[in-house]
């Protein structure tokens, strides 16, 4: 009778031991890996920017408070070895819960869905405790422990799978947001190369993943030479965040870019009267020439590029002008008929002709469009041609 016991106590040791390694590595890898940049914007949020998110500290913190949590509905609830792994559904609902915070247009807090989920699955989960505790007559405490134990510790763990299954599908997945959490983030610690990093090989973007990659190459110097090669969304109007613009910051102070150009709007104003009137008052930094040629760029008006890029570049063949640019003049040059330019920009012009007589090669504009897209991505040639 003792040593039955014994082994059911131990047994019982075991699983729990080996429920709160496994809550433990999942909730610290989920909240530090993959959760922090979404963390730091919600926190941001909520705080109105008073208090900043420490990524290891709140891995931490968030992980002992939810155990703690299980550990009161543990002796609460005094379920047995064999569904010991229920006690954990409290704090993997929270842990859901505080991975998926959402805001509307406005970053007006709101639970969205969770109204109806949070309900349902405590509903769930209360019925599951119930069924278990009817079946603890059910427990054979006098067979052979090894299979016992493993037979317990197995199905604990298929309990927590289903649970970090859960959470991993219930909670804010969206690439884009985390690309652009990561992007701000990376950018307030001045780490302009991880922001420019993250999701560059993606095809998916939004206006303000867009707005902070311009921002990014800007510092660097080099938004004439490298933002087409990401993937874009929207116009000019959408390089800042201000009148009529789609781009939107979460975490980012947008001072920290309007200083960089060279001063802040004082009124409601939208980016071209903004660029306009830094330039004319004189307080225009460098960058603004790059945000004014990129606009035009992104807006397809080539134009307007022309006339304006005297204005900041010297044109000449002794000086090399960013790829975007050089391209885009020889794009213009080439439909003026400019036949001087085959000359001038050789290989710049091939390409440029290449892209163009894809058409005649392929009919059909989707298989046009994955020919340039193999080839011809991140030049401007495929930005103003397929975007």
């Amino acid at each position: 009778m003792r040593r039955g016991y014994s082994d059911h106590k131990n047994g019982t040791t075991t699983v729990k031991v080996v429920c709160a390694v496994c809550f433990w590595l999942f909730s610290l890898v989920w909240l530090y890996a993959f959760q922090a940049d979404v963390l730091a914007v919600s926190q941001h949020i909520l705080s109105d920017g008073a208090t900043h998110y420490n990524r290891s500290l709140g891995a931490i913190f968030i992980t002992l408070a939810l155990y703690l949590l299980q550990l009161v509905v543990s002796l609460i609830l005094r379920q047995s070895k064999r569904s010991y792994a229920l006690t954990y559904l409290p704090s993997m609902l929270l842990l859901a819960l505080v991975s998926d915070f959402n805001f509307d247009s406005d970053l007006h807090y709101s639970l969205g869905s969770w109204k109806w989920i949070i309900p349902l699955v405590l509903t769930l989960w209360g019925v599951c405790v119930w069924v278990s505790k009817q079946m603890l007559s059910f427990d054979n405490h006098n067979n052979v422990s090894n299979v016992y134990f493993s037979r317990d510790v197995w199905q604990n763990v298929l309990l927590q799978l289903v649970m970090v299954l859960f959470v991993t599908f219930s909670t804010n997945t969206n690439a884009v947001l985390h690309f652009q959490a990561h992007a701000e983030t990376s950018l307030l610690h001045g780490d302009g190369d991880e922001a420019l990093h993250v999701g560059a090989k993606s095809l998916e973007t939004n206006a303000s993943l867009t707005m902070l990659r311009a921002f990014a190459l800007s510092r660097k110097g080099e938004m004439g030479e490298h933002l087409f090669e990401y993937e874009l969304e929207g116009k000019s109007t959408d390089l800042l965040p201000l009148k009529d613009s789609r781009s939107r910051l979460l975490l980012l102070p947008a001072d920290t870019i309007y200083k960089h150009l060279g001063g802040r709007p004082k009124r409601p104003i939208n980016v071209w009267q903004y660029l306009n009137a830094i330039e004319r008052d004189s307080f225009a930094t460098k960058a603004v020439a790059d945000y004014v040629l990129c606009g035009f760029l992104m807006d397809k008006n080539l134009k307007a590029f022309v006339h304006a890029l005297p204005r900041y570049y010297e044109i000449s063949d002794s000086v090399s002008l960013p790829r975007h640019y050089q391209e885009a003049l020889v794009m213009y040059r080439s439909n003026q008929g400019d036949t001087i330019v085959a000359h001038r920009d050789s290989v710049v012009y091939e390409q440029w002709t290449a892209i163009r007589d894809l058409k005649k090669q392929f009919p059909k504009v989707s298989e046009r469009r994955v020919r340039a897209l193999e080839n011809y991505r991140g030049s401007y040639f495929y930005y103003y041609l397929y975007k």
